[in-house]
């Protein structure tokens, strides 16, 4: 099951759905940066280019939970 946050990027609002473990992990990240949760959202979607947001935030979790590839 998706669970869905909202967020403020470039003035904005957008809602965001990932399953429990991406947001756990993306909170992680978040607090070892001392970043809340939305900076770092908005860090990711700064770069993302082309790619969605939601794939862009599944893929960061992965390479902050240190999974190989």
């Amino acid at each position: 099951m998706l669970k869905k946050r909202s967020f403020s990027l470039s003035g904005h609002r957008t809602s965001i759905a990932l399953e429990p473990e991406f947001w756990t992990v993306l909170e992680k990240a978040a607090e070892a940066r001392s970043l809340s949760l939305s900076a770092l959202v908005i860090e990711i979607d700064s770069k993302r280019a082309m790619r969605p947001l939601a794939s862009a935030l599944r893929i960061y979790a992965l390479a902050a939970a240190g999974a190989p590839g």
